[in-house]
C-alpha cells in the first residue's frame, strides 16, 4: 500500500504514542507504523493484536474478555468493538464509527436475562481482508463479511455478507455486486 510519507517528528509522536500504549495496556500488541491518532481504550481483559500501518483516528474503543485481531494497513475511526470470543479483521479494512459485537451480551429468556450469559449468546466475527463498514453500522455476533464487500452506514449486519458486494438497510439486503 502506498502510504504517506511521514518527517521525522511525526513518527516520533507515533513511536511515543505506541510506547505509552503498550506501557498503559500490557495486552496490546502493536505492529509496526501502527498510527494513533486519537486515543483507543481497552476494558475487561481484553486481548488486541494491530497489525503494521494500521491508523487509529479518534477514540477506538475495545473491551471484553476476548481477542481482537486487527490486520495490516487497516483504518478503525472511532470503532467500538465488544467482544466474548473473538473479532478478527482483515488487511486493509476501513471501520468507520461502527461497531462490532461479537457477542448477545444478555440471555434472550426473560427468566435468564439477569443470569450469566450462556455459550449461545455469543460466535466469533471475521471481516475478510479490504471491507468497509460505514459509519453507524452494527455487525453482530456469528458474521462473516466478504472479501472487498462493503457495509452501507447504519446497516445492521445479522447474517454472513458474501464477498464483493454491497450491504444496506435493517435487515441487511444486497444493493450492489462487484462484477470480476
Amino acid at each position: 500500500m502506498g502510504g504517506v510519507r511521514r518527517g521525522p517528528v511525526v513518527r516520533a509522536v507515533f513511536a511515543v504514542k505506541r510506547g505509552w500504549y503498550r506501557l498503559r495496556y500490557p495486552r496490546l500488541t502493536l505492529g509496526r507504523g501502527v498510527e494513533i491518532r486519537g486515543r483507543i481504550r481497552l476494558r475487561r481483559g481484553v486481548r488486541v493484536r494491530i497489525g503494521d500501518r494500521t491508523r487509529l483516528n479518534k477514540l477506538v474503543r475495545f473491551a471484553g474478555p476476548g481477542e481482537v485481531r486487527v490486520g495490516a494497513d487497516c483504518l478503525l475511526n472511532a470503532t467500538w468493538i465488544g467482544t466474548w470470543t473473538s473479532v478478527t479483521i482483515g488487511d486493509r479494512c476501513l471501520l468507520s464509527d461502527c461497531e462490532l459485537l461479537d457477542n448477545d451480551f444478555h440471555n434472550l429468556p426473560p427468566e435468564q436475562r439477569h443470569d450469566t450469559p450462556i455459550p449461545a449468546t455469543r460466535a466469533p466475527i471475521i471481516l475478510e481482508e479490504n471491507v468497509w463498514i460505514g459509519a453507524h453500522a452494527l455487525v453482530m455476533k456469528g458474521v462473516r463479511v466478504g472479501r472487498d464487500s462493503v457495509v452501507g452506514a447504519a446497516t445492521v449486519v445479522r447474517t454472513d455478507v458474501p464477498p464483493r458486494v454491497v450491504v444496506v438497510g435493517n435487515p441487511q439486503q444486497t444493493v450492489k455486486k462487484f462484477n470480476d
